[in-house]
């Protein structure tokens, strides 16, 4: 059956002391909302509806490459049922489950927003609660019983002193509604109580009066339910996600020597063998291949890394290394920068929109950017293709087996040939054909005794 999802996330999130929305902020690599829904992907939902206010640019631009989302804005904040009344008509006539989540609370498990929907059509609910018995529930609204059943949410503000201390099971701000019955009866909310708000779960009473059925789903993991409020919070849960991750990882053969200083994010790949060392950061669309060493030190993001690589103390942003690549440390690979099998990128090296082939070298301190290089090619420290001249960008291309010495300038547009051989403190502004030897240096003057004629005389005139 398909399933529609509700996030709620226009709150401003005024604990969050940020210019940007709530739901914006970054959880690991990704922001709150993106989790959210995430999960209610990965639990079935095949369109979910994201109630916007303030930021709403910012999370429509967030899923703006996504068919299956789409946006509804709550221009006055006047509660969770006022957000899900906003929803009424772009939820339109459809009868299955819907699903309602709160944007802020990214740590929600797919399988537990299965279980709410399974029990909402199993039982033909109007509408199933996720509840939870946290140590503290104070602020939580409280599920009020008779006879076991489930008569009412009471929000904290609104229990009486003797309802706080004996009602603890709580509200998580997690539902499943049958959604003809939603529609059919949210408009029924009204905002008498202490806040003057719309609250969401005046349905559950709602509903007990019109005689539906409604059913609870008791979560016993109180950390997935966590709400992000603050930046407090936000790193506290962050530290859920790393090691939920991290877990996963090692459970399926990466090892850690630290999972406490490695962070992965969700969408990144990761194969068998591979050692993540400490201060690891692995962002993005990243997939890292098996038997590597990353780090410690290192950051890949979106980065692509073959089989029994090395990556210490390296940036790799947008940028891919083959089968058995060694950089570092200190290495920066940008800019669509592809190392083929057996390259190195060494020490205080930068390498930019570049192609270094296979088993070619640039062991350190060189800058190499718009370069297309051949194979078994060694660059000499200090090197530089100089790629712009202040309003253009030009492309250098280095043959297979030539070297580069020590302290060159590569003055782009400029070609290599095949073999050649290019001397140190060269500044090579044309061509050099292949097997040739290029140099450009200016003659070396010496002046006996000069220097020593020098010193005595500063000497003299202190």
């Amino acid at each position: 059956m398909p399933i529609t999802a509700i996030v709620l996330a226009a709150g401003e999130g005024t604990r969050m002391k940020s210019r940007h929305p709530k739901v914006m902020h970054k959880l690991l690599d990704m922001p709150l909302v993106w989790w959210v829904v995430r999960a209610a992907r990965e639990a079935g939902a095949e369109r979910t509806i994201v109630v916007v206010g303030n930021g709403a640019q910012e999370v429509r631009d967030l899923f703006a490459d996504d068919e299956d989302v789409e946006f509804v804005e709550q221009t006055e904040r006047l509660g969770t049922g006022h957000a899900v009344k906003t929803v009424k008509e772009a939820v339109g006539g459809f009868e299955g489950p819907v699903v309602v989540l709160a944007g802020d609370a990214p740590l929600i498990r797919p399988e537990t927003i299965r279980s709410l929907v399974d029990a909402t059509t199993t039982d033909h609910n109007a509408c199933t609660v996720l509840t939870m018995t946290p140590p503290d529930p104070t602020g939580y609204g409280r599920i009020y019983r008779e006879g076991g059943h489930v008569q009412a949410i009471i929000e904290h503000k609104d229990c009486t002193p003797e309802q706080r201390e004996s009602l603890t099971e709580c509200n998580s701000a997690t539902y499943c509604f049958c959604g003809r019955r939603l529609t059919e009866n949210v408009d029924s909310i009204g905002n008498n109580n202490v806040q003057h708000e719309y609250y969401l779960t005046d349905m559950v009473g709602i509903y007990v009066g019109l005689g539906e059925p409604v059913g609870t789903v008791h979560c016993g993991d109180t950390t997935e339910l966590l709400g992000v409020n603050s930046r407090i919070q936000l790193a506290e849960a962050t530290k859920v996600m790393q090691r939920r991750i991290n877990d996963e990882l090692m459970a399926s053969g990466v090892s850690m020597l630290d999972p406490d200083q490695v962070w992965v994010g969700p969408e990144a790949h990761i194969g068998q063998d591979t050692v993540l060392l400490p201060q690891t950061f692995v962002w993005g669309a990243s997939t890292i291949g098996t038997d590597c060493v990353i780090g410690p030190n290192s950051r890949l993001t979106n980065a692509t890394v073959g089989n029994g690589c090395t990556v210490d103390e390296t940036v790799i942003v947008d940028s891919a290394i083959d089968d058995d690549v060694c950089c570092g440390p200190r290495a920066y690979l940008r800019g669509h920068t592809h190392l083929l099998s057996h390259a190195k990128a060494g020490t205080h090296v930068e390498l930019k929109n570049s192609v270094v082939g296979e088993g070619s070298k640039v062991p350190h301190l060189s800058y190499i950017g718009d370069c297309q290089m051949g194979t078994g090619v060694n660059i000499g420290g200090g090197s530089i293709t100089c790629n712009y001249d202040g309003k253009h960008k030009s492309h250098t291309t280095i043959g297979d087996h030539v070297f580069v010495g020590s302290d060159t300038m590569m003055v782009a547009p400029v070609n290599i040939g095949d073999g050649a051989l290019v001397g140190a403190s060269s500044c090579i502004t044309r061509d050099v054909p292949a097997g040739a030897l290029a140099l450009e240096r200016s003659k070396q003057t010496i002046i006996d005794n000069w220097a020593t004629e020098y010193w005595k005389q500063l000497e003299k005139e202190d």
